[in-house]
């Protein structure tokens, strides 16, 4: 018994770590939480911002591409420069840059629509995890703890038991050993002592029954009585509300 009480003590220290380390990993869930809280609104501030450089940049592209780059290029075909001509050249490559800038920021527009979802994601299964841990917590730890202690308590009953039924076997022993005892002694002291001991078993029993049939009477009489009494409570309480009426 004492052994298996040891495992079974072992058993509940163990819960007590599971409990503790489940409140970590609650904690740790809920830190992450906020945190992918606090990176979606980076991520949409971002979005936001990128929204305002592409903008910008398209606007800034266009004034290049239709009013800029033909002036100048208008420019050098009147003077026949040939600087004029390289500065043109040089103005559609800023261009085609900015283009490219612009193509840049796009994409990364793109990435920012795609991880505001998966933060999201991420988010809904840390709190799910969180719910389920807490309800670990709440319902599963004490259940495991009762069940350990019902367990222990089923132990000790059946301990019981067994030493219960090792004294019903010793008492039905010595109860078999005195009666063959008192039967030697009962054959011992002859018949004349057993009649006087029926006759003696006899009267008592008579008392016995006179006293039982006293007691049955005195218990009718004040059953009766208290009928009685409540039919006159009933009476009285009759002519009362008629009175009342």
């Amino acid at each position: 018994m004492q052994e298996v009480l040891s495992k079974y003590q072992k058993a509940s220290a163990q819960i007590d770590r599971i409990n503790v380390k489940l409140g970590r990993s609650k904690n740790i869930l809920l830190s992450d939480v906020h945190l992918l809280e606090q990176l979606y609104q980076d991520n949409k501030n971002y979005f936001q911002l990128l929204n305002m450089y592409i903008a910008a940049g398209e606007l800034k592209l266009q004034e290049v591409t239709d009013q800029i780059i033909p002036e100048m290029q208008k420019e050098a075909e009147r003077t026949k420069d040939e600087m004029k001509q390289q500065e043109v050249e040089d103005m559609k490559a800023f261009a085609d840059q900015l283009a490219q800038r612009i193509y840049d920021l796009k994409i990364s527009r793109q990435i920012t629509i795609q991880t505001a979802p998966q933060i999201r994601l991420i988010q809904h299964t840390n709190k799910m995890v969180v719910e389920k841990i807490q309800s670990s917590i709440m319902t599963t730890i004490p259940l495991w703890r009762n069940q350990v202690a019902l367990a222990l308590t089923l132990l000790k009953n059946r301990y019981e038991l067994d030493v219960q039924k090792r004294v019903n076997k010793t008492t039905e022993e010595i109860l078999e050993k005195n009666s063959r005892f008192i039967q030697n002694n009962t054959v011992e002291n002859g018949e004349e002592r057993i009649k006087t001991e029926i006759e003696t078993l006899k009267n008592t029993h008579l008392d016995l029954i006179s006293q039982l049939e006293e007691t049955l009477q005195l218990q009718n009489d004040s059953k009766q009585k208290r009928i009685d009494v409540q039919q006159e409570l009933a009476g009285m309480k009759n002519k009362w509300s008629n009175k009342d009426v």
